[in-house]
C-alpha cells in the first residue's frame, strides 16, 4: 500500500463550501484524469480516517490539486480539511478509479460529483480535443456551481446547468428527468459519464437505458 506524506502548498476558495487544495506531488506519482486517491490528514486523530478525493490537476503540473466540498454540519474529515492551512500535511495512498475518458460524449454530474470530470476536461482542453463533449450539471443553486467560469470557457454552449432549488435567467430549473435528457441529448449511442450522489447515479443509469443507451457506453464509479 503506497503512502505519501505531502504538505499543503495553498488553499483557495472555489464556492461558499468548496476549496482547491494545492499539495506537493510525490516523485513519479501519476494518475489517469478522472481517477482518485484516498486522503487522510496527518494528525493523530485523523490519520486513519481515509476519504476518496479526485485529482483535479493534470499529470504535467508540478503539484497535485484536489477540489473538495466541506460538509460543515458535522465533525467529519471534510470539515477538518476546511480548517487546515498551508503547511499542514496530508497522507495520500494508492491511485484508483473507474472513471476515465473513453471518447466524446455526455457528462452528467450532480454537485461535487463533477470533480472527476474537471481533470478530464482540462486535459482535453490542453490537447485541443474538447470537441462536442457536453456537461449537464445539476446543482441546488447558482452559488453551488463549481468552477462555472472555467467550464463555460472550455465548453461554451455545451455547458448546461440545471438548478433544483432556484430559478434564474440562463439556467434550467428542475431535476434531471427522462424528458429533460431527451430534450438535451440527440444521440443515446454516445459515451455517457455519470458522477454524483448514489441515488442520482442509479436513476440516471436507468433513465439512459430506457432511452436507448446500452450499458457498455455508460461509465460510473464502481
Amino acid at each position: 500500500m503506497e503512502e505519501h506524506i505531502v504538505k499543503i502548498l495553498e488553499i483557495q476558495p472555489v464556492t461558499h463550501d468548496v476549496k482547491h487544495y494545492k499539495v506537493e506531488k510525490p516523485n513519479g506519482y501519476k494518475f489517469v484524469p478522472g481517477q482518485a486517491t484516498e486522503v487522510s490528514i496527518n494528525q493523530p486523530r485523523w490519520k486513519e480516517e481515509r476519504r476518496p478525493f479526485t485529482f483535479t490537476s493534470l499529470n504535467d503540473w508540478d503539484h497535485l490539486e484536489f477540489t473538495i466540498k466541506s460538509y460543515r454540519d458535522h465533525d467529519g474529515v471534510t470539515n477538518q480539511l476546511d480548517q487546515l492551512k498551508a503547511g499542514d500535511e496530508l497522507i495520500l495512498h494508492d491511485v484508483w478509479g473507474a472513471i476515465h475518458y473513453k471518447g466524446e460524449g455526455i457528462f452528467i454530474a450532480g454537485g461535487a460529483g463533477v470533480t472527476p470530470f474537471i481533470a478530464i476536461f482540462r486535459q482535453l482542453q490542453q490537447d485541443g480535443k474538447i470537441g462536442n463533449n457536453k456537461l449537464i450539471f445539476s446543482n441546488k443553486t447558482k452559488q453551488d456551481i463549481i468552477m462555472e467560469d472555467e467550464f463555460r470557457k472550455m465548453l461554451g454552449k455545451n455547458f448546461i446547468n440545471t438548478l433544483s432549488q432556484e430559478q434564474a435567467n440562463g439556467y434550467d430549473y428542475g431535476q434531471i428527468t427522462d424528458k429533460y435528457l431527451k430534450e438535451k441529448i440527440a444521440d443515446f449511442k454516445k459515451q455517457f459519464y455519470i458522477c454524483g450522489p448514489d441515488p442520482m447515479v442509479q436513476s440516471m443509469q436507468e433513465m439512459l437505458k430506457q432511452l436507448g443507451a446500452v450499458e457498455s457506453v455508460i461509465t460510473v464509479e464502481v
